[in-house]
């Protein structure tokens, strides 16, 4: 009876030992320049003038970030219509996504006090759009429909100046003034291999149309695929930490489906992780896209050490040092 005992013990034991998980985490992942200096120009100016302080959209494509700054005071509208007439005075902050002329215009006509969080990289996509059509050149902007820096950077110019084209396919339909005067731009968050069979397309067709000094495609999403890329096929699965409407982060998946990973998904954070999907997963990939704060990664990697056997290694391709500062106003003591 003793042996017998000590064999269910063994037994049990086993049963109760976790599942060997081994996790390629990416780095770089997570915020970017753009998006952490746009969170901190909710955070400063709420500390330089209070709560509350309005937001134009969300700050941020992350459920989690815009809910912890509206613990803070931040107030955010869909439009400059939605902030009650008596908080005009209060400061209003467009999202980081960037915005049409129109709307700093409307501010000011309704004498706002607004400041502009929008990615310098976005705005120089908006200063290259705003060149060509002063030199004459109708814009053609690479990019998807409705995306809110779609619709900022459309918004630089007057109606029907831009042109929209979200696919090769879109390339053969295009319709333009004149050949010989055409520029392209492109969304700074898309999948950069798409990007560059649809640029490959456009020169094809139009041998003369000229295009930017430098990638439209910022560094933070560049590096992000290519990290991605890498570990595509030692993985049997990958989660991508973001948001449903982040077009980086749904790149992302895109990418490594593409580069030998098919099961590839998106969560928001670690309640959405689906054990199932782990299922005969013995090495996973986790990377974020660039407006998921590492919180929400750490916290992925904890619930799935609760559940596993982890082994963690971090797969580092660069390091990046970009920094870009706020504006002056939120420099400047009270």
């Amino acid at each position: 009876m003793k042996s017998l005992a000590r064999a269910d013990k063994l037994q049990y034991k086993v049963f109760m030992q976790k599942k060997q998980l081994r996790i390629l985490l990416t780095a770089p992942r997570g915020f970017c320049a753009g998006v952490d200096r746009a969170i901190q120009i909710v955070e400063k100016a709420l500390e330089k003038y209070g709560a509350p302080v309005y937001v134009r959209h969300e700050i941020v494509h992350n459920k989690f970030v815009v809910e912890g700054l509206r613990a803070k005071g931040a107030v955010f509208v869909e439009e400059l219509a939605d902030i009650p007439e008596n908080d005009h005075e209060r400061p209003v902050i467009f999202s980081a996504h960037g915005v049409p002329k129109s709307v700093p215009a409307e501010a000011q006509q309704k004498n706002m006090f607004h400041i502009d969080a929008t990615c310098p990289l976005v705005t120089k996509v908006h200063y290259e759009a705003e060149r060509h059509y002063k030199e004459g050149r109708q814009v053609i902007l690479i990019g998807h429909k409705g995306h809110p820096e779609v619709v900022g950077t459309m918004g630089q110019l007057p109606a029907g100046e831009v042109l929209l084209i979200e696919t090769v396919d879109d390339i053969t339909k295009a319709k333009v003034r004149d050949e010989s005067k055409l520029a392209y731009c492109t969304q700074t968050t898309l999948s950069v291999d798409d990007t560059a069979n649809i640029v490959k397309a456009l020169k094809e067709r139009f041998p003369d149309i000229k295009g930017p000094g430098k990638e439209d495609i910022c560094y933070a999403t560049t590096n992000r695929q290519e990290a991605v890329k890498a570990i595509a096929p030692r993985i049997d699965a990958l989660y991508v930490i973001g948001a449903p409407n982040s077009s980086n982060s749904n790149r992302l998946v895109e990418v490594a489906r593409i580069y030998g990973c098919p099961k590839a998904t998106l969560i928001q954070r670690a309640a959405d992780i689906d054990f199932a999907f782990l299922e005969n997963v013995e090495t996973l990939g986790l990377t974020a896209g660039a407006s998921a704060p590492e919180i929400l990664i750490e916290e992925v990697v904890t619930t799935l050490k609760n559940n596993f056997d982890v082994l963690l290694e971090e797969i580092t391709l660069q390091e990046e040092q970009v920094v870009f500062n706020i504006p002056r106003v939120l420099r400047e003591a009270v």
